[in-house]
Formats: C-alpha cells, structure tokens, sequence
C-alpha cells in the first residue's frame, strides 16, 4: 500500500513546520513526519529570545514560536497529516520514500518532497571522550528544556560559536555552574550580545585554547586544557586541569543529508555551510526534480533562517502542483528578501559565500 499525498515534508522542526503550514494553506494535502515525538525540532530547546523582525518572531522564545506553528498545523488537520515517531529510511529514484512509522514499514508515493533534516552535531576526538559526562549541545539543552533534567554541576563548555555561548548561559539559569568556555580560534565565534552576559556572570572565556583529555574513574571528573598557537599546536607548559563533571562540545553542526545522497541529488562539501549539501536553485529545489530542501540541509544557519527557507520550499512546491496563493509573487519576493535581510552583514559574509557556491551552475 502507497500513501500518496501532493507534498511529504521530512523534519518537524522549524523548517519542515513552515513548509507543511504554508503549502496546506494554499490547498496541499500534506503528509509531515517527525522522527520525534513532539515537533518544533531545535526550537523547543530554546529558551533565549529571537533577533530578527516581526515576521521572523523578533523577541519571542523558541520554545513559544513552536508552540505557535503547532497550533497553526493543528488549526489545518483536515489538510496536514501529521506522523510522528516516524524516519524517513530511504528515497529512491522512482520518489518512493520508504518510512519507519513506530516500528511499521510504510512506503509513501508523494508528487513532491521537501525535506527539512537538519543536523546532526560534529564531535571532537580526544582521549576518554566516551567517558559518561560528555555530550553534545543539543543532548543537554535537550535534557534541560525538554525534560528538565540537570546535565551535571559543573560544565566545562568546548566551543564559543552561538551555540556554545547559549547553552552555558541556559546552565547558569539552571542552576549549573560552567566552569569555563574554551575556544580554539583566537576569537569568540557567536554574537557579542551572548558573550557580554557569560563575561558579566564571571565565566571566563579562553580563546586559542582546546581540551586536551578527559579524565575520570568510569565517567569525568576533570578537563586537561591547553593553549594553542596559530598552526594548532598545543603551547608548552600551558596544559591545565578543570575540575568539571561535565563536558559539553559545541564546535558546530553538519547538514543531515544522507537521503539527499540516497536520491542522487548533486552534492557540494561546501565549509561555509558545515559540510555537504546539495546543490539548489533559487526556489531551493534540488538537481532531482520535485526534492525541495530547507533548514539546515541547506546549509548550517539560525532557526529564523530555517522558517523562512519552509516558507518559500511549502510555497514553491505547492505552486507547482497548481497551489498558487493570489500573493504568491509577493510572497516568494517577500522571503528572497527576508533570507537577503538575515545573511547581510560581517555575520553573515560566512554564509552568502557558501551559498553563493551552493546555487551556481544550477539552470531552473
């Protein structure tokens, strides 16, 4: 048996929302799957409040936007079927994606697709990094938004991107003392705003420096950090233990595009973008016709940026399955301009050149 809706969207977080909402308003039938069992993806581990506009929900928390998209899906059930518990485990070259449905195989027939996979977190090798203790970003503001659970008491963060700067400043909000944020460039990666209020709470934050080991007795109880020069060698003499019982990695994302490999779309590695990603045009449609893509698939950017990017693959696949809203040529205008407004900018120069390398030699 085939379940054969005009749209599959894979992802629920960010992305995949928007796409699912904006194309079921215009008249799709959408089928959304979720390997979790809520939806909202990364924004339910955010706490923080949004930068941005109005439109990219400017001042609102992550955690509230996702309830939000959720209760828009929710007020559209007659055109969206949600799964959740549900993988997408394969996407072949007649477009039949194949899913795990709760431990069901189910095989899905849609005229289009449009994945939103996200990412998955990059990790560090270093002697005793699988000691109990040590987790990804994602894995503690999991544990701390999601269910509440305290990762540890004292954190030594490893990296001083966004990410990093977030999560030790949703530690401190929790209860948990960070013990210091360490960064292997000579500068702090994320946004001033973030590093002012980690400085001002008294963390230090030690740029050219990197863990050494972890060490412990069956899970950790300190951190060897060292200094780094400009080729990446550790400083003489300046190793130093943290005594910590968690480690918590934050050194960056690689888009999730395993089923992209699998369709045959073209892939570019593209390090302005976090990895491999798969060649768009300028309606994020991929070399495989009628495969849409948005999030961090495309290409490693803030949560606002994801939204937008569903908002224009919902309105562009629906479009070409005859779904056209009146204000589809403002809408479409009015989200090429939202992306040009959030990537402009020192911040974003990162980011329009990994595209810039992501679209070219693509024809509609």
């Amino acid at each position: 048996m085939f379940y054969e809706p005009d749209i599959a969207v894979i992802g629920g977080g960010p992305a995949g929302l928007m796409a699912a909402l904006t194309a079921a308003e215009v008249g799709a039938k959408v089928l959304l799957l979720e390997r979790d069992g809520h939806l909202g993806g990364q924004l339910v581990k955010q706490t923080h409040k949004f930068f941005g506009s109005e439109k990219q929900h400017a001042s609102v928390r992550g955690i509230a936007i996702a309830k939000l998209l959720e209760n828009e899906l929710h007020d559209l059930q007659d055109r969206v079927s949600l799964w959740q518990d549900a993988t997408a485990i394969g996407l072949y070259e007649d477009g039949v994606l194949t899913v795990d449905h709760g431990g069901v195989y189910k095989k899905i027939r849609p005229k289009k697709i449009i994945a939103a996979t996200g990412a998955n977190e990059k990790y560090l090798l270093f002697p005793n990094n699988d000691l109990p203790g040590i987790y990804g970003a994602g894995a503690v503001q999991t544990m701390m938004n999601v269910h509440g659970v305290k990762p540890g008491h004292r954190v030594l963060m490893i990296g001083a991107g966004n990410i990093g700067l977030i999560v030790s400043y949703q530690l401190m909000q929790a209860g948990v003392e960070v013990a210091a944020i360490v960064e292997g460039l000579p500068t702090i990666g994320g946004y001033v705003v973030h590093a002012s209020k980690i400085r001002r709470a008294g963390v230090p934050i030690l740029t050219s420096h990197t863990i050494v080991r972890a060490d412990g007795e069956g899970a950790v109880e300190s951190a060897v950090i060292a200094e780094v020069d400009a080729a990446w060698n550790i400083v003489a003499g300046s190793e130093r233990t943290i005594p910590c019982d968690v480690i918590c990695i934050s050194v960056g994302l690689s888009p999730l595009a395993e089923l992209l490999w699998q369709a045959g779309c073209e892939m570019r590695y593209i390090r302005e973008l976090g990895g491999h990603v798969p060649v768009r045009n300028e309606s994020l449609e991929t070399t495989v016709s009628g495969l849409y893509i948005a999030g961090d698939v495309t290409g490693i950017e803030e949560a606002s940026a994801a939204m937008v990017e569903g908002h224009l693959a919902g309105l562009e696949a629906a479009a070409s399955l005859g779904f056209r809203s009146p204000d589809y040529d403002h809408e479409r205008k009015d989200c090429l301009e939202q992306l040009r407004q959030l990537r402009s900018g020192p911040q974003g120069e990162k980011i329009r050149v990994g595209l810039s390398r992501a679209e070219e030699q693509h024809a509609d």
